[in-house]
């Protein structure tokens, strides 16, 4: 099998740029920018930050099927990414351009439109960039390789638009902190997708299978599709609690630690060491199994964020090491579904002998769409169970249920959430059973 170059790898994996900046920073900031800037009240919020992204849950299949059509038309993929990562950009920053429509509601609204299109282009995007690890090459060793680059850069890219949108709101006021913000991610996204389109025109594409017919047999397949219903059962659900980590993030660093600023040190803490440690867990893959390297990363995760419940009472110092934690097992639960992923989808296409890599990804995406989503929409609907006062300017005092919804919010239940996926994490589910030699009955 042909081995992938090392500028094919690099050039796939700049569309982590997309990716990692459409994936972080609206989790990371919209709730805020709706609560404390457009003084839109957080059950509002949940609804706004709910709603076009449960949209695109219904869409990304769509998007699949629409890419693997077009694979098999043209022999690429490349045109959706171009078509996709350019409506991001320009519908990203759209998003919070802020018209000021002269009330809550109608500038909710907006927002709720903006945002709706822009995860609809995500989709046209994320859906093929997802599809190609399967096809550039058919090497499980070259697929892990590829995953690994790319969640390199992935992790590079929430340190940098992670840490500084929220750097650039928090260092200019109000709206139009909001607005220099999008912009400056709007053409980070723009930069990477032409980057991405370009840098792989002549990349090997594997073997072209028939197209499935129709959405009926789509259907049929995937409920047929054990392990992979599987795997995307544990994303979807850590995915829920990382998009309620997300939205908390602000809201923790203002209101538990006590500065906005700190919500830039926070993604530091967190983004670095999964920087770090992210090319050391597929080498840990290795030594003891995908799964069990799935299971340490997630264990991490969850004990990271349950510590953080005594952020109030314990040095600060400690809480960043809880955060550190995090960062690693966010670093290990990131690697090892995306190295499984290909794995089952080029199983799944040698036994059925037709193209399922564009419509596993449109699946996939849209679990993942709809964990973050819901994540941030439970996140909104916390600080409305615990009574948080929305205002223009963040500055509003709090009652004392919601301090403790915001610490609980970010803390227990995001933790909980993460650890729920051990019980998914089967081996006889997700690991290929060797086959067995054919029984022959005595004559």
């Amino acid at each position: 099998m042909a081995t992938l170059s090392g500028r094919t790898r690099f050039r796939y994996s700049l569309g982590s740029f997309v990716t990692g900046s459409f994936g972080t920073v609206p989790g990371l900031v919209l709730v805020k920018y709706l609560t404390d800037t457009m003084a839109v009240p957080a059950g509002w919020a949940a609804a706004i930050v709910f709603v076009p992204k449960a949209w695109d849950f219904f869409f990304n299949p769509i998007a699949g099927r629409m890419s693997d059509a077009d694979l098999i038309k043209t022999g690429s993929r490349r045109r959706f990414l171009l078509v996709g990562g350019i409506g991001v950009a320009i519908l990203f920053a759209a998003m919070f351009a802020h018209p000021g429509f002269g009330s809550p509601l109608p500038d909710a609204l907006y927002v709720a439109v903006m945002f709706a299109l822009c995860a609809t282009a995500y989709a046209l995007f994320q859906v093929p960039f997802n599809a190609l690890p399967a096809e550039l090459t058919e090497s499980a060793t070259e697929r892990t390789k590829l995953t690994s680059v790319r969640i390199g850069v992935l992790a590079v890219t929430i340190l940098i638009c992670g840490g500084g949108a929220p750097a650039i709101t928090a260092g200019i006021d109000g709206v139009a902190g909001y607005r220099v913000m999008a912009v400056v991610i709007g053409l980070i996204v723009l930069a990477a997708t032409l980057l991405v389109y370009f840098g792989l025109k002549g990349a090997p594409v594997g073997s072209l299978r028939p197209n499935t017919v129709n959405l009926k047999e789509l259907v049929r397949t995937l409920a047929g599709w054990r392990p992979f219903r599987w795997l995307l059962g544990t994303y979807f659900i850590q995915a829920l609690g990382i998009g309620t980590v997300l939205a908390a993030i602000p809201f923790f660093a203002q209101r538990i630690l006590g500065s906005e600023g700190y919500g830039t040190i926070l993604f530091v803490i967190f983004v670095g060491p999964a920087l770090v440690t992210m090319p050391l867990w597929p080498r840990l893959g290795d030594r003891v199994g995908k799964l069990n390297g799935f299971r340490l990363a997630t264990a991490a995760f969850a004990i990271g964020l349950l510590g953080l419940v005594f952020a109030q009472s314990i040095p600060l110092v400690v809480s960043f090491v809880f955060v550190a934690l995090c960062g690693v097992g966010y670093a290990g639960i990131s690697v090892f579904p995306l190295a499984i992923l290909p794995d089952l989808i080029t199983a799944e296409e040698e036994r059925t002998g037709e193209t399922r890599a564009g419509i596993a990804a449109g699946v996939w995406t849209a679990g993942e769409t709809l964990g973050l989503a819901f994540g941030g929409g439970l996140w909104a609907l916390i600080l409305a169970f615990g009574g948080y006062v929305s205002s223009t300017d963040a500055t509003t005092a709090q009652p004392h249920s919601a301090i403790v919804a915001i610490l609980v919010g970010a803390s227990i239940i995001p933790g909980v959430l993460i650890a729920l996926a051990l019980p998914l994490l089967r081996r006889k589910v997700l690991e290929p059973r060797e086959p067995q030699e054919p029984r022959h009955e005595p004559a």
